[in-house]
């Protein structure tokens, strides 16, 4: 069996470190896409690899960090650099990668991206974290997972696909296998009681986590 092999790859998005997202990367190898290179400081991290056309580094950051080993490609590809990272990660055999900085930058659709290429990743048997600090997201498919949340913490869950038999258990508002249409706005602003369970019978989705949020009360 492959062992199990976390990489940390480091976006261009906001991020708000803390223990629970320094403790998602603890042991973690880290490969840095462009910009991202500005969360490894924070997080103690030492990316082994920096991937992109460093379009969003400024100089001083390419000057701090001269001792990372640097793959350059063109502004003009057909890949994200952070596409490129992810690739890197799996190559080097990856099997559980933590996406840090994928969400609040000046680019919806890369934060879109981001989500979109967590489930194709999922589908391919590695397990994806989406983190900014503020928020974490984890692809639902088919199958059942456990998820620690504090308790009281806002979760939602958005259906890419119609979904049938989605149950949530540890949940203010528990499902059982039950259909949500792809659009529906049912599995919005859950709240966290305890540790979460997930299962899925069909289709795809996205967890939704707000781990600092108690709104919800």
């Amino acid at each position: 069996m492959k062992p199990d092999l976390t990489f940390a790859i480091l976006l261009g998005g906001e991020l708000v470190p803390d223990e629970r997202v320094r403790s998602l990367v603890e042991g973690a190898r880290a490969i840095a896409a462009d910009g991202g290179m500005a969360h490894a400081a924070a997080l103690g991290l030492w990316p082994e690899l920096w991937v992109g056309d460093f379009d969003s580094a400024p100089p001083d950051m390419l000057s701090r960090h001269g001792d990372v080993p640097r793959q350059a490609f063109p502004a003009e590809k057909n890949f994200t650099d952070g596409e490129l990272a992810v690739e890197e990660a799996i190559d080097r055999g990856a099997t559980r990668l933590i996406l840090v900085g994928a969400f609040q930058g000046p680019r919806t659709d890369h934060a879109l991206y981001h989500l979109l290429q967590a489930v194709t990743l999922a589908e391919k048997g590695l397990q994806v974290v989406l983190t900014s600090g503020q928020e974490e997201a984890f692809p639902v498919l088919p199958g059942s997972f456990e998820l620690s949340l504090p308790a009281g913490s806002l979760f939602s869950v958005l259906a890419l696909t119609d979904l049938e038999g989605l149950s949530l258990e540890g949940a203010k508002y528990p499902l059982d296998g039950t259909d949500i249409a792809f659009g529906a706005s049912r599995t919005i602003s859950n709240v966290a009681t305890g540790p979460l369970r997930v299962s899925l019978n069909s289709g795809r989705a996205m967890l939704l986590a707000r781990p600092h949020d108690f709104s919800g009360h």
